[in-house]
């Protein structure tokens, strides 16, 4: 049975035992199988678990297809050579992964990458007769669609395709894709699809995007190019759809600044405001405060030249520029831009918006930080009840809601309400974001911080351990909130020591 902390959703754990069960079936024949997942790292765990389950009646293997030249029966033909336990035709399973690092757009080529790997899969099939083992091939969503397309004689052969279910994911969606599908030839990107949430692998992209910097391209289509990948960076961020949290936000960071200063250069004012506005919230999200500000700054004037006083994008620019102060504690320069913000979303809105949602909820943080805990508490229930209402019961707002308003009593004094709150906080980030995710580690710490002000230090203590280890492994060490959730366990442990 696999690790049960490995596969906590019910599919993953079915997917898992049918792909035991079908190794174990045919362990002495060929047997293609094609297991699916997006998330390297999680695929990665699951092949462990099934090695160590296997052995020792079936011995495994891994080859990883080279690029360039991506043959599955290349890559096994010479694995066999090079393992006498093999060329005795003992029992083995081999795993095969690779597949997801190939490229899929051509950029000047005959043939892609993946294009090679389903010509050679497709004319397989009868050379891998001679290699009786359990051959599991690992594959991406995106490389799955296409191969039954292109390499339907070898789909024809499997004896099983298992789809692991993860968050992670490494292709950007059709949708996300469709501002900037003028940019490539259709030679490059063929058969576009609105609806593929997995069209494009992000790395594909980026060489993309590095092959008109090496052309030398310097123009508007390559300006929103970098947009559109850092703010597709971003977005993965908030939806906890990264393979690499740190990584990520840096790549992000990298694309925002680099269209922020190719549309300088080119005097594209309208989307250097945009740019600059998503760039000020990486950083913000970084607590690097003082790379953020100007950045709010820069986009608020420009918006305001452009738009005019009454838009809602100047709205956008007051908020954003509101929150930096709060999160640096410069209430007095926060609140009125956040009434300023929030007049102008119901004048433009009605108060029926998200928008206006948000800023009840913010001016609401701002009067709580402030001890002002009956306009916060009214803002705070105003800012759920709409909420629940337009976005229904399953969305991060919901859960920062709940977040928030527990934080309101328990400062209050009123643990018995704020701790079912936090509970529902943490239990709803878990399913939406997966447990990885910064916000995950900032309802722990809210939780671990209510259990420690009514002495429940033992209950405290594991959730700032698993805190701490999110924040470190995503932001670093040295991030605030990272800071601030090692210095709170440092306390917690120096009080149940004086306890001992």
């Amino acid at each position: 049975m696999v690790n049960d902390d490995l596969l906590t959703d019910d599919e993953n754990q079915d997917a898992y035992d049918d792909l035991i069960v079908s190794i174990e079936a045919k362990a002495h024949g060929l047997n293609l199988l094609i297991a699916v997942c997006d998330d390297a790292s999680f695929r990665d765990e699951i092949i462990a678990q099934y090695e160590t389950e296997l052995q020792p009646a079936i011995r495994p293997y891994r080859i990883t297809l080279a690029r360039g030249e991506p043959s599955l029966r290349g890559a096994i033909a010479q694995l066999v050579e090079n393992e006498e336990y093999l060329r005795q035709h003992n029992p083995a399973v081999i795993t095969v992964t690779g597949a997801e690092q190939l490229y899929f757009l051509k950029l000047g080529e005959e043939r892609s990458e993946q294009e090679v790997f389903f010509g050679y899969l497709q004319w397989t099939r009868e050379g891998l007769r001679e290699f009786p083992f359990a051959i599991v091939l690992w594959v991406t969503n995106q490389i799955l669609v296409n191969l039954i397309k292109k390499a339907p004689d070898f789909w024809s052969w499997r004896n099983g395709v298992f789809r692991f279910i993860s968050r992670k994911k490494n292709t950007i969606s059709g949708k996300e894709l469709e501002s900037i599908r003028f940019a490539f030839s259709d030679n490059e990107l063929s058969g576009f699809d609105d609806d593929n949430p997995y069209l494009l692998p992000i790395e594909d992209l980026q060489r993309f995007i590095q092959d008109a910097e090496q052309r030398g391209v310097k123009d508007a289509t390559l300006a929103t190019l970098y947009f559109s990948l850092g703010e597709i960076y971003r977005k993965r961020l908030e939806r906890g759809e990264f393979q690499d949290y740190k990584k990520e936000q840096e790549l992000g960071i990298e694309y925002l600044s680099k269209a922020v200063e190719l549309q300088k250069e080119l005097g594209l004012e309208k989307d250097l405001a945009t740019s600059l506005t998503k760039l000020a919230l990486l950083y913000n999200s970084q607590g690097k405060y003082s790379e953020a500000e100007p950045l709010c700054i820069q986009a608020l004037a420009l918006r305001r030249k452009l738009l005019g006083e009454e838009h809602l994008s100047v709205a956008t620019s007051l908020n954003n520029l509101a929150l930096l102060y709060y999160s640096q504690g410069r209430y007095s320069e926060a609140e009125p831009l956040f009434i300023q913000a929030l007049a102008l979303r119901r004048k433009l809105l009605g108060e029926e918006d998200p928008s206006v949602a948000d800023s009840l909820n913010n001016l609401a943080g701002l009067y709580y930080s402030q001890g002002r805990y009956s306009e916060a508490e009214s803002l705070y229930i105003k800012a759920l009840a709409l909420r629940h209402k337009l976005l229904g019961e399953e969305h991060a707002d919901v859960a920062n809601s709940f977040n928030n308003l527990a934080g309101l009593y328990e400062s209050q004094g009123k643990y018995s309400e704020a701790e079912p709150m936090y509970i529902k906080a943490l239990a709803l980030r878990r399913k939406l974001l997966g447990e990885e995710h910064p916000d995950i580690a900032t309802s722990l710490n809210n939780l671990a911080y209510l259990y420690r002000y009514q002495d429940r230090y033992s209950e405290a203590e594991p959730l700032y351990i698993q805190a701490l280890e999110i924040l470190e492994q995503r932001l670093g060490v040295n991030h605030p909130n990272s800071i601030t959730c090692r210095e709170n366990l440092a306390y917690l442990r120096d009080r149940l020591s004086s306890e001992q």
